[in-house]
């Protein structure tokens, strides 16, 4: 891995402690860290690939904090557009049962493939569908789909231990039992999970949801993650459905019934925290348990809007994701900063976060959310993930007065010019550097065509 010095940008939006902006300068990568800021940089030797930014605003590599990959097979189906979360997920687990090894690798390139063109440069996904039959190594291609296109990669080991027989909502075939769900666990976190700092591999557990998993393997899961040095995560809080089921059969709302297991504190976050109220929102703040934000799928879903402006406003840690691509639909995280830009603009008015506010949710607040204090800012010392953008362009006349808030204000509807991960180009002039796009989309369509016709 050699060096790379991007000299002249028209603005390096930092995101440090200090939101500090600079003008006309310059950022040097060696190896795969950021070793220098600032103006009249000098290449490290003669083999330092130099790339002319006078043009370009540069700004942290966008991280994800919810995602489902395996859904980005499931997009655009006329049957499921009008329905709300419990009868659009009984009607897609019929099809997701059917998942196999092709279509969890094709299916992840797909999404990776989408963030990566759009700025993101970590992405956590969070799988929970095992078929009994052919699911043993579906994390497992995951992350080899991750390392081919080139992404830092957070897997989760989900489950669901409910079905249909039991209350729950999926299909019995996709219900594990506790023993099976442990041992892969584990052995996931033995094999992949790397907590160095710039490590491009992890792992999380995450039980699917409070509807469709037992007390008994969120109990154990949490065990298992603490004492292997793991974080935790699900959903909840999404929508009144869920609140009425977990009233109903615990007696309790649904972040009482988690708390009660031990899923509260600053190595816990959750999907969506839509249906939070005061009480519950002071026990996030106290407890610095995170949240995932996702707009675009609780818009579709006709979920709710959840209390973001009030959460920044508490310090509870909020990070931004696109949720799966069945809910929203598609794998763009640059498109869900202009959108929970615009949402919170209709619902709170002046109190709403900026757009510079929520350029900080995904990059510093994802970091967070994820325990990582080696990605979410330009800083020296810090993993060289970023990207870069053409604002040369006539999309982006009259907007150069605020880079920091630009994403939010205006949002970018082309791919990014630059993806670095990790130090290394991976979208080069909006093209994937890893793969022919050609190829790529032909062997992913064919991958679908071979699932949705099983």
């Amino acid at each position: 891995m050699g060096s790379i010095l991007i000299q002249n940008a028209k603005a390096i939006v930092t995101v440090d402690a200090e939101d500090r902006v600079l003008e006309n300068a310059d950022l040097l990568i060696d190896g795969n860290q950021i070793v220098q800021i600032g103006k009249g940089l000098s290449p490290r030797d003669a083999s330092t690939q130099l790339i002319d930014a006078s043009n370009m605003f540069v700004y942290p590599g966008l991280i994800n904090v919810h995602h489902h990959l395996y859904q980005t097979f499931t997009r655009n189906l006329p049957q499921v557009q009008k329905l709300e979360l419990f009868d659009w997920l009984r009607y897609l687990y019929e099809i997701w049962k059917g998942l196999t090894p092709d279509a969890i690798y094709h299916s992840s390139l797909t999404g990776i493939a989408d963030l990566m063109k759009n700025g993101c440069t970590t992405v956590f996904d969070h799988h929970y569908v095992f078929p009994d039959q052919n699911s043993e190594h579906f994390i497992d291609k995951q992350f080899e789909a991750a390392d081919r296109l080139g992404i830092r990669f957070v897997a989760s080991r989900g489950s669901m231990t409910l079905g249909k027989d039991q209350g729950g909502l999926p299909p019995m075939s996709v219900v594990q039992d506790i023993h099976t769900i442990l041992a892969d666990s584990e052995r996931l976190i033995d094999l992949y999970h790397d907590a160095r700092a710039g490590s491009m591999r992890q792992v999380v557990l995450a039980p699917c949801s409070p509807f469709s998993v037992s007390a008994d393997i969120l109990l154990e899961s949490a065990k298992l993650a603490r004492a292997k040095g793991v974080r935790l995560h699900t959903h909840l809080a999404e929508t009144k459905n869920e609140e009425a089921y977990t009233l109903e059969r615990f007696g309790m709302r649904p972040l009482a019934y988690m708390e009660s297991l031990g899923w509260v504190g600053s190595d816990v976050w959750y999907a969506h925290g839509i249906h939070f109220n005061d009480d519950e929102m002071k026990l996030l703040a106290q407890t610095k348990t995170g949240v995932a934000h996702c707009p675009i799928s609780n818009m579709k879903l006709s979920s709710g809007i959840a209390r973001v402006p009030e959460m920044l406003e508490m310090g509870i840690p909020v990070g931004l994701a696109v949720d799966g691509s069945a809910s929203n639909d598609g794998s763009n995280l640059l498109e869900e900063l202009r959108v929970a830009y615009l949402l919170h603009r209709l619902q709170s008015s002046a109190l709403a976060p900026t757009g510079y506010d929520l350029l900080k949710v995904a990059t510093r607040g994802g970091a967070e959310i994820l325990g990582r204090s080696d990605i979410g800012s330009l800083e020296v010392g810090k993993s060289a993930d970023l990207f870069m953008v053409h604002v040369d362009q006539i999309d982006a006349v009259g907007t150069h007065t605020d880079a920091k808030s630009w994403l939010g204000t205006v949002g970018l509807k082309r791919a990014v010019d630059y993806t670095v991960v990790n130090g290394r180009i991976v979208v080069e002039k909006g093209n994937l550097t890893g793969a022919d796009e050609g190829r790529l989309y032909e062997d992913c369509q064919a991958s679908y065509q071979r699932f949705i016709q099983q």
